[in-house]
């Protein structure tokens, strides 16, 4: 396991190098950063001082891969390709536009973030599941017909639908949470509920169906068959051989977002004024803070190599048959 988690971490590197030539790219030679500084003045007739002014407190004065100007490596390193890009390998990540440590923000961000994406992963998870296992078991039955049609019309309304709807009826009907905010410490929870329901019934329906198809899939094979011809009971099956087996493909969906939690909800933390990474996220695109956006789209891609390793191990976790070489 060692030689193939080395070889995976080795395949990583040239993924991650492409990601942030990719960026580069787009952030600085798509657009410019005399572009960068019109749209961060703002002013239809910016004076070209300004332009100066502006990249020249940020860094941006610089040529973009190699400076003529210079002597030795730093012909290299005096670029905003080395000062912007090569750094966010050692997770320096800078400042932002407005002078903030982006490091500083997304570690003060990240927790936030974790208690909502925590509690909808590990509820939810078990949730759909057993929503699933339930409807697997009364399959075309009306108990299963209603189930479907449950997930379908859940599946039918924009994601808008239920936070708006929810913070109209939990929050100013039934003043059961409050609308928005976020709190320190054990206030933070009130906060918390409406947020955690709202993403729990939004993804019900597509879930509990994705799931329900997979168990659907492994009662119709022969090793259950030869289970249930054993005289084993219906309930035994399902849970001890049928779920057994279903573990692949559903640690393949769970396990691969467990990273991408710390990234948080971009929309539920805007709608409800959680101060995570997410509305960290939107309220740079809206400022055109691409400084941040570059960091987070580069930790993203990092995190999310993270879960596809962190997947295949849990592979052989649950079936002992695969070996990862």
């Amino acid at each position: 396991m060692l030689s193939y988690l080395v070889r995976r971490i080795a395949y990583a590197i040239p993924i991650l190098i492409g990601v942030n030539l990719v960026t580069f790219a787009l952030f600085f030679v798509v657009n410019t950063p005399d572009d960068m500084a019109r749209i961060q003045l703002g002013a239809k007739r910016v004076t070209p001082d300004a332009i100066a002014k502006w990249k020249s407190e940020r860094g941006y004065d610089k040529p973009l891969l190699y400076n003529a100007q210079a002597e030795g490596t730093r012909r290299l390193t005096d670029t905003i390709f080395f000062e912007k890009s090569v750094r966010l390998f050692a997770f320096d990540f800078g400042r932002a536009d407005d002078g903030r440590d982006i490091g500083r923000e997304i570690r003060m961000r990240m927790g936030p973030s974790l208690a909502i994406a925590l509690p909808v992963f590990l509820i939810g998870l078990l949730a759909y599941v057993s929503f699933s296992l339930l409807l697997a078991f009364f399959r075309a039955t009306y108990v299963d017909f209603s189930g479907v049609v449950l997930c379908v019309a859940l599946m039918s309304i924009s994601g808008m639908f239920y936070i708006i709807g929810g913070q109209y009826v939990v929050s100013k009907v039934w003043r059961l949470a409050p609308i928005s905010g976020f709190g320190d410490g054990i206030d933070a929870v009130k906060f918390l509920v409406l947020p955690v329901l709202v993403a729990l019934v939004a993804s019900l329906g597509e879930r509990t169906r994705w799931y329900r198809t997979i168990f659907l899939e492994e009662m119709n094979k022969d090793y259950v068959r030869t289970a249930r011809a054993k005289g084993l009971s219906e309930l035994r099956v399902l849970f001890t051989h049928v779920l057994r087996n279903a573990m692949i493909p559903i640690l393949t969906g769970a396990v691969v977002v467990i990273p991408l939690l710390f990234m948080g909800s971009l929309v539920t933390e805007s709608f409800f004024g959680i101060p995570g990474l997410g509305s960290y996220t939107i309220d740079a695109i809206g400022s055109q803070d691409f400084a941040v956006v570059r960091a987070m789209v580069f930790l993203g891609s990092f995190l999310y190599i993270v879960g596809l390793l962190l997947t295949d191990i849990s592979y052989t976790l649950v079936d002992p048959r695969i070996r990862l070489e």
